[in-house]
């Protein structure tokens, strides 16, 4: 079975085939659709999951209908069609994602790069078709966003899911939830212990593995985690090729680095860094996190590099 990307990373709370012991009668399952996916969080019994699902749900389709390449009607589609070069008023929230796509983009030199959209579509990956830009000739200025060419376009597929973790866990405080387990398209952010008592526990998956397989069992303690890897969507045979473009070389990166997981306080950060890191190759997404202090983990084929990597403090999170 070929791996999503969402089971590159797995809530072993939630996922009985993994870890059944894992399960608990003071838990329950709740989930739906997500960016052409879908959802899962765990979360105590005490909680309606009527009021979870609507709120879960209600937030993500917000985002898609905001933030999605693959919907002709979404806020982020409009702005790629216009041949507009003057600033345009967008929504808040896409505003404030792009804002810290562009601001990722140059803490990475460019290995994160949102307007890397048709270099995707042109690989038989994405949606998006347009001219090659540069995520400099993207601005955001309070409520616009400007292009300095007509056919420069966004794609916020690597953070917008972050974002929507994000408010997710923000959303679930407020109506009282004091522990849960949500997991998004491969992305995983924590509230609180397991009802049991005990740190909430995340299995990666081998990304080698052809199946589902554990690789490494995280303890995220109440930081975002996110992967990044190449068996989602790449396609494989006598010449492997990657959905995770490098955007400085302007083709799919190399796949003898399966993913890379990222610890970080927020789920934007993760899900960015881990894009980026994935996008930088081995050698050189290793020196951009020792660079930028950024808790990973790299899972290769072994061949030209150890198999697991860890930088930052990601060791210290690790289950033996």
């Amino acid at each position: 079975m070929m791996l999503n990307r969402r089971d590159m990373i797995l809530g072993l709370a939630a996922v009985g085939v993994i870890l059944p012991h894992a399960a608990s009668a003071a838990t329950q399952l709740i989930g739906g659709p997500a960016f052409g996916s879908t959802w899962r969080l765990v979360t105590n019994n005490q909680i309606d999951p009527t009021l979870v699902r609507s709120t879960v749900q209600e937030l993500i389709d917000q985002t898609d209908m905001e933030m999605s390449p693959y919907r002709r009607a979404s806020d982020l589609s409009r702005f790629n069609g216009s041949d507009r070069t003057e600033p345009q008023e967008m929504p808040s929230a896409l505003c404030d994602v792009t804002a810290k796509a562009l601001a990722i983009a140059q803490l990475t030199n460019g290995a994160f790069d949102p307007t890397v959209g048709p270099i995707v579509g042109r690989h038989g990956f994405g949606p998006i078709s347009g001219a090659t830009g540069a995520f400099k000739d993207i601005t955001v200025r309070g409520s616009t966003i400007t292009k300095a060419s007509p056919n420069l376009t966004l794609d916020l597929c690597g953070i917008a899911k972050g974002y929507a973790l994000d408010k997710i866990i923000m959303r679930l405080s407020a109506i009282g939830a004091t522990s849960a387990l949500v997991e998004i398209g491969g992305e995983v952010m924590t509230l609180g212990h397991h009802p049991d008592g005990r740190e909430w526990q995340v299995a990666v998956a081998d990304p080698f593995a052809g199946q589902v397989r554990v690789s490494r069992v995280v303890a995220p303690q109440g930081y975002a985690l996110a992967t990044s890897g190449h068996a989602a969507n790449g396609v494989y045979g006598p010449v492997g090729t990657s959905h995770i473009i490098d955007p400085r070389q302007l083709r799919p990166t190399s796949t003898s680095l399966g993913s890379v997981s990222v610890l970080a306080d927020t789920a934007m950060k993760a899900d960015a860094f881990a894009t980026a890191l994935c996008a930088a190759g081995t050698e050189d997404g290793v020196a951009l996190a020792q660079q930028l202090g950024i808790a990973a983990l790299f899972i290769t084929d072994g061949t030209s590099a150890p198999a697991g990597i860890t930088t930052g403090a990601f060791a210290e999170h690790l289950i033996d």
